[in-house]
């Protein structure tokens, strides 16, 4: 007699499998329900908690294509006692600090433009600023960057650095960034339009990134240049899924951002 299995939903309609990854400590998920993005602090029996840029936890439950790592979905499962080492550097070539924990966050802060730049700066240089105990914050646009200063009233214990797009001589970004006379507070910028351009077309599989004419909005102008669908928020979700490291980016932005963790967490 023929045997049929219990299962009869047709193969097309079956869900993919997905990777099953260890939630090994500091690796950085983001849960797609919530957008709540952080990095693994622990992980028990049914839960694991994560940790924000800002320190904030949240303990989310470890179901079957739960999280987003890098972009795909994955399956979060509890580390084994023989998990693999961790890597020896963090995705901005610093030495990583194996067990190390978020530090209480300093005064100073890093502000830069927009979440997009945030979010690029806490793929690659998260670690490295959980340690200094760095928070960065956004500002959506620099228009009023002098009044936010005077506001923040930087000092010795209180630095500030501000990341600014298309910080080029004789750009309105350029004036505004001289209006800042603290010496506790310090402006840096890279050259492109927008911080995607920061990321270099080989790692988002493009030839180059399009020009687009003035007086159209860029991110809008991209997508059409390049074909993708008029949705900056997806485009933007699918050019940070390329970042990995370091290595994904412009040496015009790796600086700048080094340089303002140096200022902000100097001694005095």
């Amino acid at each position: 007699m023929r045997q049929y299995s219990p299962d009869l939903t047709p193969p097309w309609k079956k869900p993919r499998p997905v990777p099953e990854v260890p939630a090994d400590p500091g690796l950085v998920v983001e849960e797609p329900g919530t957008g709540f993005c952080g990095a693994v602090i622990r992980c028990e029996a049914g839960t694991v908690t994560l940790e924000d840029r800002f320190g904030k936890h949240r303990v989310f439950p470890l179901e079957p294509r739960g999280f987003l790592l890098e972009g795909r979905v994955v399956t979060l499962v509890r580390p084994t006692a023989s998990a693999p080492v961790r890597p020896s550097r963090t995705a901005s070539g610093s030495v990583a600090v194996p067990g190390a924990r978020a530090r209480v966050a300093r005064a100073g802060r890093i502000y830069v433009e927009g979440r997009h730049d945030a979010e690029l700066v806490e793929r690659v240089w998260g670690d490295d600023l959980r340690v200094e105990g760095v928070v960065v914050e956004y500002l959506e646009g620099v228009d009023d960057l002098p009044a936010v200063v005077d506001a923040f009233s930087p000092g010795p214990d209180a630095r500030l650095g501000v990341l600014v797009d298309h910080l080029v001589p004789g750009s309105k970004e350029s004036r505004i960034a001289e209006a800042v006379t603290s010496e506790h507070a310090l402006v840096l910028g890279h050259p492109y339009i927008d911080v995607w351009e920061a990321v270099k077309p080989s790692s988002v599989g493009i030839p180059s990134w399009p020009r687009v004419p003035h007086g159209q909005d860029w991110k809008t102008g991209v997508c059409r240049a390049l074909g993708w669908p008029e949705n900056t928020g997806a485009a933007w979700q699918h050019i940070l899924s390329r970042v990995h490291s370091y290595k994904d980016l412009e040496p015009a932005l790796l600086g700048r951002v080094e340089e303002l963790i140096d200022f902000v967490t100097a001694p005095e």
